[in-house]
């Protein structure tokens, strides 16, 4: 039983069904592959920037009307996602909201399938993000602006990542995350890093 002084959580956002383009808004898909580019050190052989290229171009294919004349993109899309997912191990389906300047390093393992992503967030290989039960499909994680995603690290379920957030190696994430904490471990718990770096240094 909830008690009177604390409001019940909240319910997870809505998934999102793909049905209109999902790209940041004021700014158009050829400034947007710019700027992926050069958030990706302007390398054309990076696949981060290329698993990123196209969920940009999945998400801008939903504006063409009627959906027959969409249907060439479609197919085009569902190609180039297949084998950005077969290649390189990235899988990022256009249906997950994604901010600017979002960087991928390396490849292999990658299962984005968050609700959303913000602005310059850093992802790494073998990084999980995704629903906690096959019994709940829609409750997916929400990242805000400049989180910071170690190697190895899942992130499960409706939980939200706060800005500024550093999730540590291989740390299963199942619980909300404070705006600029650091969190590591399974389950992934606050941790300090100056009180522990300095504790370090005096021994």
């Amino acid at each position: 039983m909830t008690s009177p002084l604390t409001a019940p959580p909240a319910p997870p956002p809505p998934a999102r069904k793909g049905s209109r383009d999902e790209n940041p808004p004021g700014i158009a898909l050829a400034a947007l592959l710019r700027e992926d580019f050069a958030t990706h050190g302007r390398k054309w052989l990076e696949p981060g920037f290329w698993a990123v290229a196209v969920h940009r171009f999945g998400n801008w294919r939903m504006r063409i009307r009627p959906r027959v004349l969409r249907a060439p993109f479609s197919l085009l899309y569902r190609f180039l996602f297949t084998a950005v997912d077969w290649q390189w191990g990235i899988h990022l389906p256009y249906t997950v909201k994604l901010g600017r300047r979002v960087r991928i390093w390396y490849h292999g393992g990658i299962v984005i399938g968050a609700h959303s992503i913000g602005d310059d967030v850093h992802l790494r290989q073998n990084t999980t993000m995704g629903i906690l039960t096959r019994e709940d499909e829609t409750s997916k994680p929400t990242i805000e602006d400049r989180v910071d995603v170690g190697a190895g690290a899942c992130i499960l379920g409706a939980v939200t990542v706060g800005h500024d957030a550093v999730i540590g190696a291989n740390s299963v994430v199942v619980k909300d995350v404070a705006p600029h904490a650091t969190v590591f471990g399974v389950p992934a718990r606050p941790v300090n890093l100056a009180r522990r770096n300095a504790a370090l240094d005096s021994s």
